[in-house]
């Protein structure tokens, strides 16, 4: 169904995404008739305006769903994560006690950790569980709470309390959006509470999260950190969005994809 002209097959692009939820690059192809690399092009564009997320292989809607769920965000910017993964790996030294919290990007950093020696983990996320459940090499500690689905995540009283009884050397955080403004943007109240404490009980504190979602506030319920933190992003962040987050005093590191 060729479309005239770029800007109505945009709008097109971001109603399909907006109804399925993802659309990848070779359906949207043979949709609209036209190549891979104008699509490509379309989407670069429409991430730019600020309609789109874009995904390993795709895109998807930035309202598709008030919050996407772990299932869906898991191929989304698949090499950035890896690469931001891999950074937040190298910083772990033999013998530390780490937190990782929930969510995709710090579940490419459990992944990480599979060849690690002499560490011990605790994690709110069932992703960093399921990587690390059979490496005799890494102690792993679940703080357990109430599961939440959509994030694969436990909070709650039980976790909370879990967490007064331990301290950190490292703690890894996700987020749905960062901003200089405000820091880190959440889809629930209950997880600002317990990544505010999550953060309190470490020596280091660490914001992973792709370019796609540096700028983004996607909610209206943000975590408090302590100042000093890191945000570990990819090469794609907004240069006044990290220039901005760097006057705030946070810690910018940019990777570059493998």
């Amino acid at each position: 169904m060729p479309l005239n002209g770029a800007r109505a097959r945009r709008d097109q692009i971001v109603h399909l995404a907006t109804t399925t939820g993802l659309a990848s690059v070779e359906e949207l192809s043979r949709t609209f008739g036209v190549t891979a690399s104008t699509i490509r092009r379309d989407l670069a564009q429409l991430t730019a305006d600020g309609r789109l997320a874009r995904t390993y292989g795709g895109a998807m809607a930035l309202v598709a769903h008030p919050e996407a769920s772990l299932r869906q965000r898991t191929g989304e910017a698949f090499e950035a994560k890896r690469a931001i993964a891999c950074w937040a790996a190298s910083a772990i030294r033999t013998g530390e006690t780490v937190l990782l919290d929930a969510g995709s990007t710090v579940g490419a950093l459990a992944h990480e950790l599979r060849t690690a020696e002499g560490l011990t983990v605790a994690t709110t996320g069932l992703t960093a569980l399921q990587e690390l459940a059979d490496v005799e090499t890494v102690q792993v500690e679940c703080l357990g709470g109430t599961l939440r689905p959509l994030s694969q995540s436990f909070l709650g009283p039980l976790a909370e309390a879990a967490l007064e009884r331990m301290t950190f050397d490292r703690v890894f955080l996700g987020a749905d959006g960062v901003t200089a403004e405000h820091g880190i943007c959440e889809a629930d109240l209950r997880q600002t509470r317990l990544k505010e404490l999550m953060a309190r009980r470490a020596e280091a504190v660490y914001v992973l999260a792709h370019s796609a979602k540096i700028g983004r506030r996607p909610f209206h319920t943000w975590v408090r950190l302590p100042p000093g933190w890191t945000l570990v992003t990819d090469a794609g962040a907004d240069p006044h969005e990290i220039r901005a987050l760097r006057a705030q005093g946070v810690e910018v590191t940019v990777v570059e994809e493998a």
